[in-house]
């Protein structure tokens, strides 16, 4: 396939999700990519300071979306979350705070009073050490991301049971990063 075939198929690709996006009355459906969207991105990194993937937030129309490519993280399902404070302290990374929560729900999908915005679903890493996920959250901002303290990415040592307050019994903070605007 030549440079050209090969833009002109992205090109129609890119032009069928614009065309998806929109429901039947014209208007943008959440997660649509948005022109000019603002993003932030963070480097996640393990206690010892080792390279642990990246997260990524993207505005999209209606909310984020969240996306995380990990690596070199232990094999098994871990609780990914968004925490409150844009800090990183090794070595239990307690300083990124709770939860992003600010409609003050409870944790977790499947609890009735929940989620928090701050939870995302499980990540489940491969015996290579990768992982990834990417999910929308509805109503979110950037702005609401990126307050006056920031927020951080952070990995669990465990699967989030996507119920339990506070933090769905998902042990100890494994890796972490913290969201720089792009």
């Amino acid at each position: 396939m030549t440079m050209r075939h090969l833009a002109i198929m992205t090109g129609l690709g890119v032009a069928a999700l614009s065309l998806a996006a929109c429901n039947d009355q014209g208007k943008m459906e959440t997660g649509a990519p948005v022109a000019n969207g603002t993003s932030a991105s963070a480097a996640l990194m393990t206690a010892t300071g080792a390279p642990a993937g990246r997260a990524t937030a993207t505005e999209v129309a209606g909310g984020l979306r969240f996306t995380i490519d990990a690596m070199g993280m232990p094999p098994g399902t871990h609780g990914a979350h968004i925490h409150t404070v844009g800090r990183c302290d090794a070595p239990d990374f307690q300083t990124a705070g709770g939860h992003w929560n600010p409609t003050m729900a409870k944790h977790g999908a499947m609890n009735p009073q929940g989620p928090h915005e701050g939870d995302l679903p499980n990540l489940v890493i491969a015996n290579d050490g990768r992982g990834t996920i990417g999910v929308t959250i509805p109503g979110a901002t950037m702005a609401g991301l990126m307050d006056a303290d920031g927020a951080a990415m952070v990995i669990h040592a465990q699967p989030d049971d996507l119920r339990t307050d506070p933090s769905g019994n998902s042990g100890s903070r494994i890796a972490c990063g913290v969201f720089q605007p792009n």
